[in-house]
């Protein structure tokens, strides 16, 4: 097969049968103050705690839109719902300084939770993340208590690698059993990519 001539910055995002993911711009500003508005999207990150307008449109998407340049191929995207167009939530493949490792995120909206969008996303990420961008590891990590997303992780391919704990000015509850990382490593990877299911594609 001959492979495509374009670079990484250039090439799809993948795409998924119910997500079409797209880069973030300002005008995302509201759309992810409301989704870190939900106590429960929160839970595990700040006790609940929302996030601030100024601190989503003056500091964090600034840095997220500057990453896409200085990494292409990695960052954080807005996730949508692929026949409506409504704004889910994100994905990431935040990188590392290097940008040859890529950190697994997403956070969606509670009302999309239980339909296994977090899996389909983060599966359709990590096959892009190796094969389109070629990292040679990707990881993630959250609570040792977040049986949720612990699962998502373990369903998209990632392993177990350790737990390990932090000092925090204002821990939240479920600090004390620690945070986990999940990994998954370019010579670890099984399963041939021309084998998974059609619905992984990038398109």
């Amino acid at each position: 097969m001959v492979q495509s001539a374009l670079p990484v910055d250039a090439r799809p995002l993948p795409s998924t049968e119910r997500l079409r993911l797209r880069r973030l711009t300002m005008a995302d500003a509201d759309a992810l103050v409301e989704l870190d508005g939900d106590p429960e999207v929160m839970r595990f990150l700040t006790g609940g705690a929302p996030t601030p307008l100024a601190v989503v449109r003056d500091e964090h998407l600034p840095r997220l839109l500057a990453q896409y340049e200085r990494h292409p191929g990695l960052g954080r995207w807005a996730a949508l719902d692929r026949e409506t167009g409504e704004f889910l939530g994100w994905f990431a493949l935040d990188p590392s300084a290097d940008g040859a490792e890529a950190e697994l995120g997403y956070r969606l909206r509670r009302r999309t939770w239980g339909r296994g969008l977090a899996t389909e996303g983060s599966r359709a990420l990590v096959r892009y993340a190796f094969d389109t961008v070629g990292v040679r590891r990707v990881w993630a990590q959250t609570m040792a208590v977040n049986g949720r997303s612990r699962r998502v992780m373990e369903k998209a391919g990632l392993r177990y690698l350790r737990t390990f704990h932090l000092d925090w000015d204002d821990p939240i509850p479920g600090t004390e059993q620690g945070e986990v990382e999940y990994e998954l490593r370019r010579e670890d990877r099984g399963e041939p990519a021309q084998e998974r299911p059609a619905a992984l594609r990038a398109r």
